[in-house]
């Protein structure tokens, strides 16, 4: 019997299995809410800058001592997708094994699980080519060979970005349709140290985590809450300096605000410590002068808002960038996406924020045709191939962590329309089947797994493993059956790219996962020695 399809595939999603959505985040994953929103400019006393040569050598020296973030903070800079509802991403995108790693196949039925059909399954040979042509390893992470997520990536990033790129995958389960799960580690990797020259987190949701997921409780500042960012104008929205660089040009206004800085240093300086010897007296004097110093910095480097706006960047728009103008100014999803995420990538890559969230709607695809899902997660993929692409445009390491809430299982039967590519359709939520996975680019070449022998590193790159059925063996990690200790267990990664991993305890105050496994749950060796020159 032959099906057709009613629907579009980015109109909402009404699964009879589920309730009318409520929330937000009901609402996000099943593709009725596709964020938005818009950002107010940023106070006088609370934005920070970087020191740049226009400014007077010696309000120059002071950046430092008014705590402004400078080069990034020289730590990797971090971005998290977000993908809301549940998606895919064992078998069909990223491969799962047994015990063994990745290419410890799993059974037929296990990967049928997982939405591959017999005839697709990694350990066969393709009878069209005689090679085993389904697993493919241009990422250095194994991927399906005809996975929508890798076919996505590979439209952005070019052979020799890819050929710096490695990544792992940790089976995990998580609960499905919630955005109770704390998958987030945004605030964790803030506490490692990454910061940014004007922000420490933004996101492309409004929440405390800046994405669909919660971030751990343990782990929340809301002090550095994150800045919500989906869209160009939020960038170039994010400094304002008045009016001043209308009336003035942009070096004059920086002349005006250095000025306001002295005239403020004179008068504070002037006053009697012993009329107020409390210590709060010092910290309001230091909280002024920093801010007309600060103000003076973001006219001198952010005067002119081309300075952030990803649309006017030719690495990312135009004739030669990431994506081409008609893609960028699209009015569909799509092209909102591509926006929303040259927004994030154009923050974090060039050091002006530490960490960004990119959440995504609409993932919770079971109870359709198969191609439903493929064309989303190409979607995503293409998505996080741009950000892997700029970041070797800029010539900056990149971590990038794909997480989702839950998963879901297909029972075999095949989708044979044009998108739906032969593979299993997806009919319901499954929690066993999740394990979020990340990507690491290094402008030095290809991140070095740990072991010393190839069956070694294969552990590595599969933190964890699967039972032969498909399904997550919640005993094989602590991050396989907590998700706190999966976000713990990213946090721990990223320090172990800068070699800080001994810091995870102090770093989060403490933590769930026991010392004697951090070695067994990291990766990569290192991959930054010293500070990160960043380019912006």
């Amino acid at each position: 019997m032959i099906r057709k399809r009613t629907r579009h595939y980015d109109d909402p999603m009404r699964h009879p299995a589920h309730p009318r959505p409520r929330t937000r985040r009901e609402f996000l994953a099943q593709g009725f809410l596709a964020g938005g929103g818009a950002l107010m400019g940023s106070a006088l006393l609370s934005l920070g800058g970087r020191a740049h040569a226009a400014l007077s050598p010696d309000l120059a020296a002071l950046i430092a001592q008014c705590g402004i973030a400078t080069q990034g903070a020289g730590k990797i800079p971090f971005i998290c997708f977000d993908l809301a509802g549940g998606s895919s991403q064992a078998g069909s995108n990223v491969l799962v094994g047994q015990r063994g790693g990745q290419l410890d196949f799993l059974s037929t039925a296990g990967y049928e699980r997982q939405g591959l059909p017999g005839d697709m399954i990694p350990p066969i040979v393709n009878p069209q080519s005689q090679t085993n042509d389904f697993i493919d390893q241009s990422l250095g992470l194994a991927f399906h060979s005809d996975s929508a997520f890798l076919r996505g990536m590979m439209t952005r990033v070019t052979p020799a970005t890819a050929a710096n790129i490695s990544g792992a995958v940790i089976p995990a389960r998580s609960e499905n349709d919630t955005g109770n799960n704390p998958h987030n580690p945004m605030y964790g990797i803030a506490k490692a140290g990454a910061n940014g020259s004007l922000l420490t987190l933004i996101g492309s949701s409004g929440s405390d985590s800046g994405g669909n997921s919660a971030a751990p409780a343990a782990m929340i500042d809301l002090a550095i809450r994150p800045t919500k960012v989906d869209r160009p104008s939020d960038v170039t929205g994010l400094v304002d300096v008045g009016d001043l660089t209308s009336v003035l040009s942009q070096q004059d206004a920086v002349a005006v605000m250095e000025s306001i800085y002295r005239l403020s240093d004179r008068k504070m300086s002037a006053v009697d410590p012993d009329d107020n010897p409390i210590t709060s007296n010092d910290v309001l004097k230091d909280l002024v002068r920093c801010g007309y110093l600060k103000s003076a910095d973001l006219a001198d480097r952010f005067g002119n808002p081309a300075t952030l706006d990803p649309g006017g960047d030719p690495e990312i728009v135009g004739t030669g960038g990431i994506f081409s103008a008609t893609e960028f100014n699209a009015g569909d999803t799509t092209g909102r996406e591509f926006r929303k995420t040259a927004a994030i990538m154009k923050m974090v890559i060039n050091g002006f924020a530490g960490a960004g969230t990119v959440e995504m709607g609409g993932y919770d695809y079971h109870g359709g045709r198969r191609a439903e899902g493929e064309v989303k997660d190409f979607r995503a993929g293409q998505c996080m191939g741009a950000c892997l692409q700029y970041a070797a445009l800029r010539g900056v390491p990149l971590m990038l962590y794909v997480t989702s809430d839950g998963s879901l299982s297909s029972n075999g039967v095949i989708d044979n329309s044009i998108d739906g590519r032969g593979k299993g359709e997806w009919t319901s939520d499954n929690q066993q089947t999740a394990a979020p996975f990340f990507l690491v680019y290094n402008p030095g070449g290809r991140p070095t797994l740990l072991g010393a022998t190839p069956d070694a590193q294969a552990l590595h790159q599969q933190i964890g493993f699967m039972r032969a059925d498909g399904s997550v063996e919640t005993s094989a990690t602590p991050a396989a059956n907590a998700v706190n200790l999966l976000a713990e267990t990213i946090v721990l990664n990223y320090l172990a790219l800068h070699g800080e991993q001994a810091a995870l305890a102090s770093v989060l105050g403490s933590t769930g996962l026991p010392t004697a496994l951090w070695d067994s749950l990291t990766a990569f060796a290192p991959i930054v020695n010293g500070t990160i020159t960043n380019p912006a």
